[in-house]
């Protein structure tokens, strides 16, 4: 009897009371199962899963359950992200798909427990994805990689030497050439952009934005090229000619000023001017 009572005051553990993936997970997240005992049902699953034929409904079964039970270390990975509220659920997408890999690639022979080989996975999952996303403009992955060592290289320098690195410094101290670096630098400066709405300089006081200062063809250019192309085509006209161009477009006069000045017809300025704004028009374009 005593016996009996003792068996009865012994608390099942979470396992015995609820053994699917979905209800230890729930317990698990509601804080009501021990985290050693997902561990220990992992381990019997992964040996489970050892012994079963890949491909077989059984081995899916088993295999779904493991990344359902271990979906929380995706989520305790991500915690590490939380600035980057606004990707979180890219973030626990590819880290799903580093805990898939982690699960098809884990042996219990291996002598470590589960989420010590998933954890390094999951996050390398995580920050390839920012890394492969987080520039805005696309660079070779070899300048990448390269400018995370040149900023912990910059950093450990500038604490040394208490100022900023030379590129020489940055070279040595990388082990490989100024061009590299300088290439490096630049290829840095696609790894974030700005609106061009943007103010340029928060000190100034007029917060210029970058589209005030961003160059633009003027369209008085193509004027300045024509005339300059005009030039030496008007002064070999007749006087005559060259007197009226300077009244109409010079002197803003009208044709009927400009006859009356000359002591010619309205009309007949007015082909006199629709002949030579031809002539010069042609050659204007025979030249181009």
């Amino acid at each position: 009897m005593s016996g009996q009572l003792a068996e009865k005051a012994v608390p099942e553990t979470a396992v015995e009371r609820e053994s699917t993936p979905e209800q230890l997970t729930t317990l698990l997240a509601e804080g009501k199962a021990d985290p050693s005992e997902l561990r220990e049902v992992s381990r019997v699953m992964f040996a489970r899963l050892a012994v079963l034929e890949e491909g077989t409904q059984e081995y899916q079964y088993v295999r779904n359950s493991l990344i359902e039970l271990n979906m929380a270390l995706v989520r305790f990975a991500a915690k590490r992200f939380s600035n980057r509220a606004d990707q979180m659920e890219d973030v626990l997408q590819v880290g799903t798909i580093g805990l898939i890999k982690a699960v098809d690639r884990f042996d219990p022979d291996y002598g470590v427990e589960f989420i010590t080989f998933a954890l390094p996975t999951i996050v390398g999952e995580m920050k390839r994805f920012f890394r492969d996303t987080s520039w805005s403009v696309r660079v070779p992955r070899r300048l990448q990689e390269l400018r995370i060592d040149m900023a912990k290289a910059s950093d450990a320098l500038a604490a040394q030497l208490d100022r900023t690195p030379t590129v020489a410094e940055l070279a040595e101290r990388l082990g490989i050439t100024e061009e590299e670096v300088l290439e490096a630098q630049i290829a840095a400066n696609a790894y974030t952009a700005s609106s061009i709405d943007a103010e340029a300089s928060a000190e100034e006081d007029e917060g210029t934005s970058w589209v005030h200062r961003l160059g633009y063809e003027d369209p008085a250019l193509e004027g300045v090229e024509n005339l300059t192309a005009l030039k030496p085509l008007i002064a070999r006209l007749p006087e005559r000619e060259r007197t009226i161009l300077a009244m109409r477009f010079g002197a803003d006069m009208t044709q009927a000023a400009i006859g009356a000045e000359l002591g010619l017809s309205q009309m007949h300025i007015s082909r006199l001017l629709a002949r030579t704004l031809k002539m010069l028009r042609s050659q204007l374009l025979a030249g181009a």
